[in-house]
């Protein structure tokens, strides 16, 4: 079966920076979808400027017009602190014991994974297909607080094929366009009163422009 692809995230503004990569995983990995999940409560950083649902519906414009892109706000409607456990744990739920389901994160994140709630546990659950600029292998810490030593190594794929072959357990790493945009700096450069078009789609900088959500309206 084709595996379910997700990419969490708060996304506070979408931005090409997120979409190219997941439009090439989605292709590496032969996912059917892959599902993009805004956080509501995200557990490791400062709470998102945009609320929930108006994050949702910027992401909603961003991939319509983009095959196998699709949002999911399943953890928009639970309550507490995004754990992305739990939702992998929902999902398998729901897809089944079988069909393989994989996790994507960037290589920052997955270097901070054993800062994650019950990290240990997603493996139980899901793949994780790290992104990483060629050439470069991201790693968890390591030592008392971190994964022991030999964790990534039982866990590392080293073809797609291998994810493919079982639900979950893998840890895979997918070299991407890696496109030097942050959220951050787009919501500094609103909040300055200056144009961050061409950073995103055109659909949501139109949107984000003509109603100020980050800082001056810009009509």
């Amino acid at each position: 079966m084709a595996p379910l692809a997700l990419l969490g995230g708060t996304f506070d503004p979408v931005h090409y920076g997120h979409l190219r990569p997941a439009i090439e995983v989605r292709e590496s990995l032969g996912a059917d979808e892959l599902r993009l999940i805004p956080g509501h409560v995200p557990p490791h950083r400062p709470q998102p400027r945009l609320a929930a649902a108006r994050r949702a519906d910027l992401l909603d414009r961003a991939v319509a017009l983009i095959p196998g892109l699709v949002v999911d706000r399943r953890e928009l409607v639970r309550a507490g602190p995004s754990y992305t456990l739990d939702t992998l744990r929902e999902l398998r739920r729901v897809i089944g014991d079988r069909r393989p389901l994989c996790f994507v994160m960037g290589g920052d994140a997955f270097g901070g994974l054993c800062s994650w709630y019950q990290w240990h546990r997603l493996t139980d659950y899901a793949h994780l297909v790290v992104t990483t600029r060629a050439g470069y292998t991201a790693t968890p810490a390591t030592g008392p607080r971190g994964a022991p030593p030999q964790w990534l190594p039982d866990r590392q794929a080293a073809t797609v094929q291998a994810l493919r072959a079982r639900p979950a357990g893998l840890v895979y790493f997918q070299p991407v366009s890696r496109l030097e945009i942050s959220a951050t700096a787009i919501r500094r450069l609103l909040a300055q009163g200056r144009s961050a078009q061409g950073l995103m789609p055109d659909c949501v900088w139109q949107t984000v422009a003509s109603q100020g959500l980050y800082g001056y309206p810009q009509v």
